[in-house]
């Protein structure tokens, strides 16, 4: 289905990658296909989303009809099998797409990303008949779905999670609160980390929570300093009544559940924010050759251009990492998890202080919004705390060099 669609594009020229210097080159290394899978998702992100990346960030707008149009591209369910509509490639696969997008929107793409890990949480440990009901819309898009673990009392510590589902016969009534939702409003498709028994990370389990369902409602939506292209809101579910049969893998699965969704999470967040320094550092090259000042372009002096060589050197670091993990996590590699924290460690805190060097070549006119610059710098500063903030990334790292 990928490669069909790639035919409607293969004849469109763009000028992306021609930008960036091969040493830096998202290209680099990739094969025949994975190279027709990064130019299919970057002419999606140059013609459907930069034009209007500013627009959706002022008026935080959910451009649903964009993410639609991607997802008929394949990229709504990108490393899920393809019996029900997945597109069935791999989690290297999907990095280099959502690298690619977040040169049109960060924000957007972040989103995506998230939907994508609901909808392999649900193809990996859903049963046949859940899988049959939700997935053919997932992965179009006519249903959205949004991933449900952090509480306002529980952030990084989330085995304490106290949201509780109690089972009735054929039924859980689920009782609790999720904050920080991606999604949600306009998400279909929750999936909801909750308490089924003892306390601690054996006593969760994860069950889908249509969006209609009685007894769940939303708060008001947040305001953010970035990713305002996708609505965030705290999910109230006050005896909220739902099938046993929604539930994914068995009771008190739920936590590891959710944990193996967020090793892809962590590669699918770097990689966003791999993508914004890349489209960061290509403007900043740009511009440093047009802007004067003392009368030559600010790209002759060495200070320039010793800046521009460390972020295009940290730019590649992080990549080569994330890609890395990202095989681990296709190969199941036995170190995938501290590779995959690794990779989310540096690259979004790596990646943040590129865009930011970015901004301050670009003096004054960074600082505007009408200058990208900006706001990639926005959307990615939240990178360095969600999907496990990186203060968890270091607890993850530290406890496998020691046991070691």
């Amino acid at each position: 289905k990928l490669w069909f669609h790639f035919s409607l594009y293969k004849k469109v020229k763009t000028n992306f990658h021609e930008r960036s210097y091969f040493c830096v080159s998202a290209s680099a290394g990739l094969t025949d296909e994975q190279l027709a899978t990064q130019e299919l998702a970057t002419r999606f992100a140059h013609n459907e989303m930069l034009p209007h990346m500013a627009q959706w960030d002022q008026k935080e707008e959910f451009p649903l009809s964009t993410l639609r149009a991607a997802a008929q591209l394949g990229f709504g369910a990108i490393y899920c099998k393809e019996d029900y509509g997945g597109s069935g490639l791999t989690r290297l696969d999907a990095s280099i797409i959502f690298e690619a997008l977040s040169l049109g929107c960060v924000s957007t793409t972040a989103y995506l990303s998230i939907h994508n890990m609901c909808a392999w949480m649900l193809d990996t440990y859903g049963s046949e008949e859940l899988k049959a009901r939700y997935l053919p819309d997932l992965a179009t898009m006519e249903k959205c779905a949004s991933y449900c673990l952090t509480e306002p009392g529980s952030g990084s510590d989330a085995a304490s999670l106290s949201t509780t589902a109690v089972k009735n016969g054929d039924y859980y009534s689920i009782t609790g609160s999720k904050a920080f939702i991606s999604g949600a409003g306009e998400s279909e498709v929750y999936l909801i980390m909750c308490r089924t028994g003892q306390p601690g990370p054996k006593g969760i389990s994860c069950i889908l929570v249509p969006k209609e369902t009685p007894g769940v409602t939303f708060g008001a939506k947040e305001r953010k300093v970035g990713w305002n292209s996708q609505p965030t809101r705290i999910v109230h579910l006050e005896s909220a009544v739902v099938p046993v049969a929604n539930r994914l893998g068995e009771e008190g699965e739920g936590f590891s559940i959710a944990m193996s969704g967020l090793n892809g999470g962590r590669i699918n967040i770097a990689s966003c924010s791999v993508g914004a320094a890349q489209a960061s550092l290509d403007a900043v090259i740009e511009y440093t050759k047009t802007r004067k000042q003392f009368g030559s372009p600010i790209a002759a002096f060495q200070h320039t251009q010793f800046e521009i060589a460390e972020m295009a050197a940290e730019l590649l670091a992080s990549r080569l990492l994330v890609r890395n993990a990202a095989v681990a996590l296709d190969t199941k590699h036995p170190d995938t998890v501290v590779l995959c924290a690794a990779a989310k460690l540096y690259a979004t805190r790596n990646c943040l202080q590129v865009i930011d060097r970015a901004l301050q070549l670009h003096g004054g006119y960074g600082y505007l919004k009408d200058y990208p610059v900006q706001q990639y710098l926005r959307d990615c500063r939240v990178h360095t705390i969600l999907e496990g903030t990186n203060e968890v990334m270091r607890v993850i790292m530290a406890r496998h060099l020691m046991a070691s």
